[in-house]
């Protein structure tokens, strides 16, 4: 929202330049690969212990929780881009508070989050839950428009920049709006959430057992995070989620004890490991499936038995299981056993 006001909250540094435009690229070239989610759900979508004041946990974790595509990492995120933790900023332009709101739009998103009468953009509570509030307005609009392709990029990184410069720009450009300070904004925030990000544990049941079993199990755990172009990698999740191949490359590693890291891309990972014939009785939970739906292998999910498999299938999709017949069974398969 800092563009739309007019003001730029960040500290860009010269070294984090080269971070940004990693992030930015990944963001806008997408994934080698396939997709399909919600997102972060309650599974892995906490805050890491001693990331935020203690003050308002409770309340970013609430925040984080209105919708899928907004976990609470990048609330948090967003706030130390918007105002460095500061509940009394104001900006030459007139923004208010935590989240830095301007007039007009505090009146049409602020929320009494705290219950206590009044609508408040310099009572944090209230901040922070019209925060959450207006960046899933935002998702929701945004989301159909990623869906027909009329605009470029995954759910998170469009609502930033829709939060930052206005979501009519996000629309104009078909994308990410050819800002620097948008674009700076949004990589920040994406590069930021991470130390936020509480540990991906826990999990569901998992239907084998042995090194696949905890293959699945450590993929179990990103069940509901957001599809992210570009997202994740052996260390877990980045800017919130990840893509499809990240999300295999995160399991196998996680899985393992981080013994076995194999390649980030679809067509990388179609190179690792062993080959198993594709038929149910050969194949075993824990088994990387690289699809070629796109005539360029450009999909790959996690097989967890019984006919099912875990994947991160598109832009404003989530970590999800779904059953391999009838849609995916029509593609050509390359079944690998990576451990």
């Amino acid at each position: 929202m800092a563009f739309e006001r007019g003001v730029v909250r960040m500290r860009l540094r010269r070294k984090a330049r080269a971070g940004w435009a990693i992030v930015l690229s990944l963001v806008l070239a997408g994934c080698g690969v396939g997709g399909g989610g919600g997102g972060w759900g309650s599974v892995g979508g906490g805050l890491k212990d001693g990331s935020v004041p203690s003050q308002y946990v409770s309340w970013i974790l609430k925040a984080g929780a209105i919708c899928p595509q907004i976990p609470p990492a990048i609330i948090a995120a967003q706030i130390e881009a918007e105002s460095s933790w500061k509940p009394d900023a104001v900006s030459p332009a007139n923004a208010k508070g935590l989240s830095q709101f301007i007039p007009d739009t505090w009146r049409a998103y602020g929320v009494d989050g705290d219950g206590d009468g009044v609508a408040n953009p310099f009572n944090p509570f209230d901040a922070i839950m019209s925060q959450g509030t207006y960046d899933c307005a935002i998702a929701k609009d945004l989301a159909p428009e990623i869906a027909s392709g009329n605009v470029r990029g995954d759910i998170v990184a469009m609502t930033l920049a829709g939060y930052n410069a206005g979501p009519f720009r996000v629309t104009q450009f078909h994308g990410m709006p050819p800002y620097h300070e948008t674009q700076s904004y949004v990589a920040s925030i994406l590069q930021s959430a991470s130390k936020y990000q509480g540990s991906l544990s826990g999990g569901g049941n998992v239907p084998s057992s042995g090194v696949g079993g905890s293959i699945v199990a450590a993929a179990r755990r990103a069940l509901g995070l957001p599809y992210i172009w570009g997202g994740g990698g052996s260390h877990g999740p980045t800017g919130g989620g990840f893509d499809c191949s990240g999300l295999t490359q995160y399991a196998v590693f996680a899985g393992t004890g981080g013994r076995v890291e194999i390649p980030r891309t679809s067509q990388t990972q179609r190179g690792a490991g062993r080959s198993v014939p594709s038929t149910p009785e050969a194949m075993q939970p824990g088994d990387v499936i690289v699809i070629n739906n796109d005539g360029n292998w450009g999909h790959v999910g996690l097989y967890i038995g019984r006919g099912q498999m875990m994947h991160a299938p598109r832009p404003g999709k989530t970590v999800e299981i779904v059953d391999l017949a009838p849609y995916w069974t029509q593609f050509p398969w390359d079944v690998r056993r990576m451990a």
